[in-house]
């Protein structure tokens, strides 16, 4: 990720706002979900590597 500056004279600011429930389980379930998606992907490389060798 590359740095953000600042243009002179100008301030950025961030309003923080906390989550509502909705929010939170569906960012949880996202989390959820893609995790899955990894161990698919690292299972089926893994598997090609076996098959490989």
């Amino acid at each position: 990720m590359g740095l953000i500056r600042e243009p002179k004279n100008v301030d950025f600011t961030v309003l923080d706002k906390p989550w509502t429930d909705e929010e939170r389980k569906e960012f949880s379930a996202y989390i959820k979900m893609r995790k899955e998606q990894q161990k698919k992907r690292l299972k089926r490389i893994t598997s090609h590597k076996e098959v490989a060798s």
